[in-house]
């Protein structure tokens, strides 16, 4: 018996879908409702992580604790309050997120920031050329 064939009883057909040409319609696109993959939460955590570390560093909330720390003394207390701010704004923002998610779609969120995003930048160029 060879190894690639079917056994005895069972019948192997291979069927080919027919294609068949339209003309009566529109050429449109075909979407596809595919589910995304959820990510799973060590991915989520490890993207928060490496984004928010990276936007922080060097901004002026870093400095601003790094001056804190050398005029008080208390390296720890500072810390302390500091990391206490930091979980207490992104709370907010969590916060604040699931509820504009539960009340807008994901890609009108997404124009929104980028919208936002652009005005920022817009009003930052602004700034920096009138101010010379």
């Amino acid at each position: 018996m060879k190894l690639d064939s079917a056994p005895l009883g069972i019948a192997h057909t291979q069927t080919q879908p027919e294609l068949t040409e339209i003309t009566d319609y529109p050429l449109q696109p075909v979407i596809q409702d595919t589910a995304k993959k959820q990510d799973s939460a060590l991915v989520v955590f490890g993207t928060t992580f490496i984004t928010i570390f990276l936007a922080e560093i060097g901004d002026k909330t870093q400095l601003s604790t790094l001056l804190m720390s050398a005029e008080s003394h208390a390296p720890w207390v500072v810390f302390i309050g500091s990391a206490t701010a930091l979980i207490t704004t992104s709370l907010l923002g969590v916060l604040l997120g699931g509820w504009i998610a539960s009340k807008l779609s994901p890609k009108t969120v997404e124009k929104s920031a980028g919208v936002m995003l652009l005005l920022i930048s817009v009003m930052l160029f602004w700034d920096v050329f009138i101010s010379r």
